[in-house]
């Protein structure tokens, strides 16, 4: 198996990187660190070392300056279940799952997983069932269909759930095949546009400014990744968009945030205003969601040339389920996760992995992604496209390799993850949170802004 060092290397020279900026890295610890037969530690490293290599190597363009970077594999880990730590006014997280949430049973003796957290979802999963929202009912219903044909028809109803396969199922897909030509990271120039000059400031990203248009984990880590580096981050949401508090909490650090209806033209001009002013837009909304709206990439490059636009979806956007919604937990479940995790700790039926690294590692891939086009953008100009997924970094994972004792390790909790947290002031109290654990030794990380509600800003930039 390749060592962190060499997947770190071979994903920071796919994306453009200069190797020789790979020798101020400093990786530490040994895997494994969660119980998990995969390489949860590796994969958590690698996903926070690269943008912050990238942010350091922003840094030495815009000053002349070098600086060290290194990453601690357990630290990292910690991070990429941050909202697992996360305690507000000393209390612990609230349930994470909606009621009907998780794994069934169907009547040809699979297994499915429904994501219900959102009102829209669960709803669509009991009309397809045509039963009431409890775990019973649910069951019951699902003995009269079989895996497949449930998962096809949530979906087209708008419901999110995934019948469990195992990874050689999931590989004779048409779509894992289509996935197959594609990168990890996808970094596209989709327009002409001058050079843009780095704006003045003492931090890697300072004057950058970020519209993230993501809710949930992956799309908002990054956006919290770009704040920790300098940028001015403003969350756009909608005052009737349903989210989930906890991770609104944890990933809105370093952030202003703002509603803006987007399906009222007032809503979509003042969209337009801040699009115009902005260096990165990051979404991770339903495919199309945004393009119906007039914000696709090719919108944002004709209205803002030299715009760095960061797309985000489930399953890629090659193959027959590009269109298809999915969420960490879904993807482990059909691109073979589950199943392996099950099978390698002699349990019938899925096990989840120990973190949602699909998403966290995304995240950080994505605002990776985001800083080495910002980086190609301001040396030889052009508009530019980054694209990732979950299946895409899920693929990435898998690669990496498998760990024979993996599940026997010790949860990480107590004292084994005091010294990675900090305490910080925010819009619903005092906060204990998980600090950075890219360590740059001249522009450290940290959020300069607190935590806040949705909407608490009005949707304007700061000024530089």
């Amino acid at each position: 198996m390749q060592s962190p060092r060499e997947i770190l290397s071979d994903v920071w020279t796919s994306a453009g990187g200069d190797p020789a900026a790979l020798d101020a890295v400093t990786l530490s610890g040994e895997e494994p660190q969660l119980p998990s037969s995969f390489r949860m530690g590796a994969a958590a490293q690698v996903s926070i070392a690269a943008p912050a290599l990238a942010a350091a190597e922003i840094w030495r363009l815009r000053s002349g300056e070098a600086q060290g970077v290194a990453v601690d594999m357990r630290h990292a880990t910690v991070e990429c279940r941050s909202e697992r730590y996360l305690r507000v006014a000393g209390k612990p997280p609230p349930p994470a799952w909606d009621a009907i949430a998780g794994i069934y049973r169907t009547g040809d003796d699979r297994f499915v997983r429904l994501h219900t957290n959102f009102p829209h979802h669960r709803a669509a999963v009991c009309k397809v069932l045509d039963c009431k929202a409890e775990r019973d009912d649910v069951q019951k219903a699902l003995m009269r269909w079989e895996a497949e044909a449930f998962e096809t028809a949530a979906h087209a109803a708008g419901g999110v759930v995934a019948m469990m396969r195992s990874c050689d199922e999931w590989q004779a897909t048409p779509h894992a095949k289509a996935l197959a030509q594609l990168p990890l990271i996808a970094i596209e120039k989709i327009g002409d546009a001058a050079p843009k000059p780095w704006p003045k400031g003492d931090r890697p990203l300072a004057g950058i400014r970020v519209l993230d248009l993501s809710r949930v984990i992956a799309g908002p880590v990054a956006g919290r990744t770009l704040a920790a580096h300098g940028a001015d981050v403003l969350l756009v949401s909608g005052p009737e968009l349903p989210d989930i508090p906890w991770l609104s909490i944890d990933n809105g650090r370093g952030k202003l945030c703002c509603f803006i209806e987007l399906k009222s033209e007032a809503g979509r001009a003042a969209m337009r205003e801040l699009l115009a002013g902005a260096d990165i837009l990051s979404q991770g909304y339903r495919p199309r969601a945004l393009a119906s709206l007039g914000f696709a990439p090719e919108d944002a490059a004709a209205l803002n040339p030299g715009i760095v636009y960061v797309t985000l979806s489930a399953y890629g956007h090659a193959g027959p389920w590009a269109e298809r919604r999915g969420f960490d937990s879904l993807v482990q479940t059909s691109t073979g996760f589950n199943h392996a995790e099950g099978v390698a700790a002699g349990v019938d039926g899925p096990k989840e992995l120990p973190a949602q690294m699909l998403d966290h590692a995304t995240g950080y891939f994505m605002a990776f992604g985001a800083m080495m086009a910002k980086a190609r953008q301001a040396r030889e100009g052009g508009s530019w496209h980054v694209r990732v997924s979950l299946a895409q970094t899920g693929r990435w994972l898998w690669n990496l390799g498998r760990l024979d004792d993996g599940l026997k390790t010790e949860d990480l909790k107590g004292e084994s993850i005091r010294s990675f947290m900090e305490e910080l002031t925010s819009g619903y109290g005092q906060l204990s949170s998980v600090k950075p654990s890219s360590i740059l030794s001249r522009t450290p990380a940290f959020w300069a802004r607190p935590s806040l509600p949705l909407g608490s800003h009005p949707p304007q930039w700061p000024s530089r």
